[in-house]
């Protein structure tokens, strides 16, 4: 299927929500991934700078990196699933760093320029508008930060031979992406890099991950092993990019620098007007401008729809 003109032309997107789905148990713990979940960590901490003070990850699901981000003074965890924030709370709760933010990635809750590093790995293959994204990536990103995003690789070595032998009809080496199952897409290095240079995230580093993502291969070698022998190579492979992850290092070409607010009341702007004039209540957080409310459920802020109009104070 050709995904480009969905992807460039989509208003309203649509988002796959993971609400009440059982991600962590079903996807990730017990399921034969140890070495794609060793693999991502290493990248990361190959790329990622190893302190700051305010870090998002968008996508965060049920924390499964959170401590990576033990040199950062305060970290966001945003997903649209209540219920794995939920998850990531049991998990990470006590420590007061953490904050919990289930919103759209379309829509982000967030003053612009707050932080000054974000994470998105295993979300943008599910990105139907990449580019309106992306740029809600580049407004709260301070100006020169960092960027670290993973996307699932269209150009794969796996495609490519498939593709050959005819025994797919997609073309890996056109650069639109390729939508396989609905809200599953695989995109192009290339259209990729030159979407996140539009968005003035400029590309700056490259590891090419996953390689060994082989069912006979892991059955046989330690995760630890391949996991290894895949950090090791990830930059060399970066060159050819045949991997079917890449994990991108990038910098906010944006000016703009501020102060981080390490108290959450001044993180917030409201994703109904973009006012950033919300004020802290008992079990909610007001707009004072069109005086839309937003609840905190559970110790989780919920920016995913108007729960209701309050009156201006």
């Amino acid at each position: 299927m050709d995904a480009e003109a969905t992807l460039s032309s989509t208003l309203q997107p649509q988002i796959i929500d993971y609400e009440g789905s059982q991600y962590r148990t079903e996807f990730w713990e017990g399921q034969g991934r140890e070495y794609e979940n060793l693999v991502e960590r290493l990248a990361i901490q190959r790329l990622l700078p190893p302190t700051g003070d305010i870090l998002l990850e968008a996508g965060a699901g049920f924390g499964r990196l959170a401590d990576l981000y033990a040199g950062y003074r305060r970290v966001i965890l945003m997903d649209y699933s209540f219920s794995l924030l939920q998850e990531a709370r049991m998990l990470w709760g006590d420590d007061e760093r953490f904050v919990f933010v289930a919103a759209s990635i379309y829509e982000m809750p967030f003053a612009s320029s707050l932080v000054d590093a974000l994470v998105m790995v295993r979300v943008m293959h599910h990105l139907q508008a990449p580019d309106l994204a992306l740029g809600e990536i580049a407004r709260v990103l301070q100006g020169g930060k960092v960027f670290l995003l993973e996307y699932a690789n269209k150009r794969n070595l796996k495609a490519i031979a498939r593709y050959m032998l005819r025994r797919q009809r997609w073309n890996p080496f056109r650069r639109e992406p390729y939508e396989f199952v609905p809200l599953n897409f695989d995109f192009h290095p290339a259209w990729m890099t030159e979407r996140l240079r539009r968005s003035g995230l400029v590309p700056e580093r490259e590891l090419a991950i996953s390689s060994f993502r082989l069912a006979a291969l892991k059955r046989r070698v330690s995760p630890e092993r391949l996991a290894r022998l895949d950090n090791a190579l990830a930059g060399l492979g970066a060159k050819v990019k045949l991997s079917p992850s890449i994990l991108v290092k990038c910098r906010n070409q944006k000016r703009e620098m501020s102060v981080a607010p390490l108290s959450t009341k001044g993180f917030f702007r409201c994703p109904a007007c973009a006012a950033v004039e919300l004020e802290h209540r008992a079990e909610v957080v007001v707009c004072r401008q069109c005086h839309r409310a937003w609840p905190i459920v559970d110790g989780v802020y919920d920016f995913r729809n108007v729960s209701r109009e309050t009156p201006s104070a």
